[in-house]
């Protein structure tokens, strides 16, 4: 995609999470977009991604899911409130409940499809359900919930 993903908007001091952080030299770099209604981003799992022979391990599934689901909480509140998300102040949203639910073997060695919507919308909150699918098949199902990043957590340096 040539789009920007909602991750790049993120301030440089704000980009360093194992999941979606561009400035992270070993995270998942996870890049989500829009899709209608819906938010996507697709990742493709490493062998090092395993917890059993042929099977992703279920914390990357975790990760993926809450990562997807904070980026999707900030797009869709800079969408509600009409702003573009490279306008100051800038949203970062952090994961205040994560909640998987693993409904069959998740394959490792083909890409798994992330999808996300928005369930609740408020001015500091947001609800993200999410689902993991494979060559078309749902693997996993999650919801976050996101809260703003309160001010103590950003660096001012």
């Amino acid at each position: 995609m040539t789009q920007k993903a909602f991750q790049d908007y993120y301030p440089d001091e704000l980009s360093h999470c194992h999941g979606c952080g561009r400035l992270n030299e070993h995270g998942l770099h996870i890049k989500s977009h829009w899709d209608g209604d819906e938010t996507v981003t697709v990742f493709s799992p490493e062998p090092h991604h395993m917890a059993i022979p042929g099977y992703v391990y279920g914390g990357l599934i975790a990760s993926l899911v809450d990562c997807h689901g904070t980026g999707t909480a900030m797009a869709a509140t800079y969408r509600a409130e009409g702003r573009e998300m490279d306008t100051e102040p800038a949203l970062r949203f952090v994961t205040a409940s994560l909640h998987v639910d693993y409904l069959r073997p998740t394959p490792l060695g083909v890409p798994l499809e992330i999808r996300g919507r928005v369930k609740e919308l408020k001015k500091r909150k947001v609800v993200v359900t999410a689902t993991v699918s494979a060559e078309g098949e749902l693997c996993a199902r999650g919801e976050v919930v996101a809260v703003q990043m309160p001010e103590h957590l950003i660096p001012t340096d």
